[in-house]
Parts: structure tokens; C-alpha cells; sequence
């Protein structure tokens, strides 16, 4: 069987079977499952709500460190930000706050204010989201829109490489993980969308437009 890439419409042959079933893009080298094993919007909320998003806890604040650390550096009390899937508890925002960042969070389940949408912002973050998107050609093109030029893209997700045993990676064992990038995905992401600079630093990924 062949199905169309979501990111790059390449027609995409049949990868890896476990519970669900995924292909792997010959072009642009991400691994998605493919649509018939897609799970339901309400069994996906219900994934989310599992989360343990406790915003006061130290491990969970250090493990979005990567994004907040480097937003603290690159940008300013000044500068708009958007937190894009911030999900229940709004972690990156409610750091960035503490230092008097403005930043608004969007989320479909739980912060869900489409008109944030139409905005442009310096900086947007996204942690542990962008592997759920079902649309990625979609979504990508609206974080590009939303960026202004010279503003950067935070992302953060495993990124898969052949040294992993795909059958064995716990990352893919989450039903809910539809859409795996690769180091050529985002290069194929970069210059696709037009962006100026890409940077990877083992879960980070910075996008500059």
C-alpha cells in the first residue's frame, strides 16, 4: 500500500505494522500513520487529559527549559509571543510570565481562541506538538504565517533517525504521535516554507523565518 505524505503529498509506502500502521515518506523522510488509524478526536482529548501538567512542579518546568531558556535570550519583555498547543496547563507561558513576557497561548482542547490565529507574533513556541498534527502541510503554513520575519520557531519532539529500532522506540508507542520528523523533515520544512535558519539540538528545534 502507498499513501500520500500529509507534509508533501509524496505518495509514501508502507514502513512499519504494530497497532497501528505508519509510512515513510521517500521524500521528505517523515513517518506518519496512516489515515484509516488515525485515533478519534474524543479518545485523543482523552490522551491529553492524562497528562500530569502541574505547573508548580521543578521537573516538569526543567524539561520545558530548552524552549523557555532560549525564548529569555533571544527575545524581550517587548517582544509578542504565542505558545501553540499549550495544552492544559500553559507551562511555557506561565514561566515566561513570571518574567513579565507577553505571550497568549492557544490550544483547540483547552485554550481554544481561534482569533489568536489571525495575529502576528516575534516568537511561537510548541512543545510536544507538532508529532500530533494530522495536517502538517496546514499547520506548518499557518505558523509560518503567524511568524514575523527575523521571528523564530520553537519547537520540541524526538526526532527519529535509522540508528533507532523503529519497532522498539517507546516515542511511537503514544497512539497519538500521527506525524514523526526526521533532521531531513525539517530541512525539507525550512526550505519548503521559505525559512532562513535551522538549528537541532537533540529534542530542540529552532526555525528562524
Amino acid at each position: 500500500m502507498k499513501q500520500d505524505c500529509p507534509l508533501c503529498q509524496t505518495p509514501a509506502p508502507l514502513f512499519f505494522t504494530d497497532t497501528q500502521r505508519y509510512c515513510k515518506c521517500p521524500t521528505c523522510d517523515a513517518v506518519f500513520v496512516v489515515r484509516e488509524d488515525l485515533p478519534k478526536e474524543d479518545a485523543e482529548k482523552e490522551r491529553y487529559e492524562l497528562h500530569d501538567d502541574d505547573t508548580a512542579n521543578a521537573g516538569y518546568r526543567k524539561f520545558v527549559s530548552p524552549i523557555t531558556s532560549n525564548i529569555l535570550k533571544d527575545f524581550t519583555q517587548n517582544d509578542k509571543g504565542l505558545d501553540f498547543g499549550a495544552g492544559r496547563s500553559a507551562i511555557i507561558s506561565t514561566v515566561l510570565r513570571e518574567h513579565a513576557y507577553d505571550i497568549a497561548d492557544y490550544d483547540p482542547y483547552f485554550h481554544n481562541h481561534p482569533e489568536l490565529l489571525d495575529r502576528k507574533y516575534d516568537y511561537i513556541s510548541s512543545c510536544e506538538v507538532i508529532e500530533h498534527f494530522y495536517n502538517p502541510k496546514k499547520e506548518f503554513e499557518l505558523l509560518c504565517e503567524m511568524l514575523r520575519e527575523g521571528g523564530k520557531l520553537y519547537l520540541m519532539t524526538d526526532v527519529y533517525d535509522e540508528s533507532i529500532d523503529f519497532a522498539s522506540w517507546y516515542y511511537k508507542n503514544d497512539p497519538t504521535h500521527v506525524f514523526l520528523y526526521t533532521k531531513k523533515t525539517f530541512e525539507y520544512i525550512k526550505e519548503f516554507y521559505g525559512f532562513r535558519e535551522l538549528t537541532i539540538e537533540k529534542r530542540l528545534i529552532i526555525i528562524t523565518k
